[in-house]
């Protein structure tokens, strides 16, 4: 084995543990950690935290505005819909269509772009132009149309809208790995790494990987928020996810109508995305910070 393959690969607790401590000394950050490790639980345990089934009907309480306001009842809450549903327990079983897909969507396409990224970006000659001409005409269409696109062709359901998402997110993911790679592959150190006779798989294991993780954790956190964005316009849109699903889009799409009547049917689900996407940008952010202190 190398020497300098030994020495990176001693040197990497040590690089881990730096990173951690930096990444908790952020408060900003571990205000994101804890909030998206709230997110994961409510896609995993919010229909059981539920307190009435997202379908469950009260009659006589349609409207019912927070437990706060003088005519809230504690029974609900958040309150409740035009229908009589408790708004708590839709918002909560409303995280695993919204947060959860965009997650399993997010996962997919950095499996993906990582793959066609890094051989696109090792590639030269008339292949890498191919891809990279291909790539600019995806990169034209904003992802929201192209999401649309698909959609309307497979038509309106959850499954459909995660998969749009997913073509909608990919190509600019891809961009951003195969240059990054491409041009690491162009800078000294690698090239003489090359010339001392490393591999290919060895250069981007121990050099090029975690010199291109902080633009990675960037593209990841963007993609998330996108995903989860996306996921819900296309619920909004009634394109996604289809009522009665708890989906926060759909919910927001389904009671824009009573916005002057009951404006917390609109807010409520409103607050929910705004709060994901804030502690997603959060936990990105310090991530991102950290692991470019610590690999410096």
């Amino acid at each position: 084995m190398p020497t300098d393959k030994i020495y990176a690969e001693k040197q990497l607790p040590s690089a881990l543990r730096n990173t951690w401590r930096l990444f908790y000394r952020n408060t900003s950050a571990m205000v994101g950690l804890y909030g998206f490790a709230a997110l994961l639980l409510l896609c995993v345990f919010g229909g059981v935290l539920a307190p009435y089934g997202i379908d469950q009907q009260f009659l006589g309480y349609q409207l019912l505005p927070p437990s706060w306001s003088h005519y809230g009842d504690v029974s609900f809450f958040l309150g409740t819909d035009d229908l009589g549903r408790d708004l708590l327990s839709r918002l909560l079983s409303g995280a695993a269509p919204t947060v959860g897909s965009a997650i399993l969507v997010t996962l997919w396409a950095t499996l993906f772009a990582l793959l066609l990224g890094v051989l696109a970006g090792i590639t030269r000659g008339l292949r890498s132009a191919i891809l990279n001409h291909i790539l600019d005409t995806l990169l034209s269409i904003p992802s929201l149309l192209l999401a649309i696109i698909v959609v309307a062709f497979l038509g309106p359901r959850l499954e459909h809208a995660m998969l749009a998402v997913l073509l909608a997110l990919l190509p600019r993911m891809v961009r951003e790995i195969y240059f990054a790679v491409h041009d690491e592959l162009e800078k000294e150190y690698v090239v003489a790494a090359r010339l001392d006779g490393a591999s290919n798989v060895d250069l981007l294991w121990h050099a090029i990987l975690p010199n291109v993780l902080p633009l990675l954790i960037t593209e990841v956190t963007r993609s998330l928020s996108l995903a989860i964005l996306d996921i819900a316009a296309l619920g909004f849109l009634d394109l996604g996810a289809q009522l009665p699903s708890p989906e926060w889009g759909a919910m927001l799409g389904d009671s824009l109508e009573l916005i002057y009547v009951a404006p917390w049917t609109v807010m409520l689900p409103g607050a929910a995305l705004m709060f994901s996407v804030l502690m997603i940008n959060l936990l990105g952010e310090g991530l991102r910070r950290a692991v470019e202190a610590g690999v410096e």
